[in-house]
């Protein structure tokens, strides 16, 4: 069993229809699939690759040898790590591009020409999931823009390096979790693999291929989507080989959207509307869910302060 492969370039020819379902399917069935021929120029892919390893060689490696982490693996005799994950991380956002990196030649400005890429991308993914879902052009994005459509949405990235584990056995790379925001596409390692997805109560690994752009939906999409579209559980495995590139974009809502689900989506009994999903505010959401990354969702949505 494998997560969906889904032609991306399709939609615009005499497979539109059969590309539509296919995308319809993965989101309801699996909350993940990989687009290939995403419109993202290979050259630019490779690019990414080669300067997000020379970045975390030069700047990272030997930060990450005196991390937390790795002191706590040292210490941990034959415990396993539960709370902490093997990865170095830094976040990429519009409002710190004067911070990112100098050091590496090249990092800027490739990091910045591949984000303004995913977010065209992820705006085509939004009207493919309105269309699919019987809702108007641009509802997802008018909903992640919040009151008055002021494009206030947030994109964010995350530039991961999962090094070799000396005990892969001890400490996850990432711990289970799903994604708070909304459309998250994930540039991963096209050798390395460890990106796992839990479907019908099993782990599938998400095959690495090459130059894909692995896509999956975030909690605010289940909730837009009432249930229909529901975010999916996944984690990433520690191993001994390798180190992981994983370069994960989140298309989320701006913090003081109102994130409902849409009316068109919601049946009503008795006169009564299905309230499976509260209507919030997406920052209140954010502040339960840095607290419950880890634990089940479902108590997320309702701990969260209904508006």
């Amino acid at each position: 069993m494998a997560i969906p492969v889904i032609d991306f370039s399709k939609l615009n020819g005499d497979e539109r229809a059969k590309t539509l379902t296919e995308i319809a399917n993965a989101c309801e069935e699996w909350g993940f699939f990989q687009l290939v021929n995403n419109g993202i120029a290979e050259e630019l892919l490779e690019r990414v690759k080669k300067v997000s390893s020379e970045f975390y060689k030069v700047e990272r490696e030997e930060n990450f040898k005196n991390s937390k982490v790795v002191n706590l693996l040292n210490e941990s005799g034959d415990e396993k790590l539960e709370n902490v994950d093997w990865e170095d991380v830094i976040t990429l956002t519009d409002d710190n591009v004067s911070e990112w990196s100098y050091q590496t030649s090249g990092f800027q400005e490739t990091m910045k020409e591949f984000r303004d890429e995913l977010k065209i991308l992820a705006e085509k993914i939004m009207e493919v999931m309105d269309e699919n879902l019987g809702l108007p052009k641009g509802y997802m994005e008018k909903a992640f823009n919040g009151e008055g459509g002021e494009n206030n949405a947030f994109f964010g990235s995350k530039l991961c390096h999962y090094p070799p584990c000396p005990n892969p056995e001890k400490v996850t790379g990432l711990r289970a979790h799903t994604d708070a925001g909304g459309v998250i596409l994930l540039f991963q390692d096209d050798e390395v693999g460890g990106l796992q997805v839990l479907k019908d109560g099993e782990w599938i690994d998400v095959q690495p291929l090459k130059n894909t752009i692995v896509i999956n939906t975030g909690d605010q999409i289940e909730v837009l989507s009432n249930g229909r579209y529901k975010s999916a559980w996944h984690r990433v495995l520690s191993t001994i080989d390798g180190n992981r590139l994983s370069i994960a974009s989140f298309y989320n809502p701006s913090l003081k959207a109102t994130i409902a689900p849409a009316p068109q989506l919601v049946k009503e009994t008795n006169e009564e509307m299905d309230k499976t999903y509260p209507k919030f505010v997406f920052g209140d959401y954010m502040s339960v869910y840095v607290q419950q990354k880890f634990l089940p969702k479902e108590p997320r949505f309702q701990a969260v302060r209904a508006v």
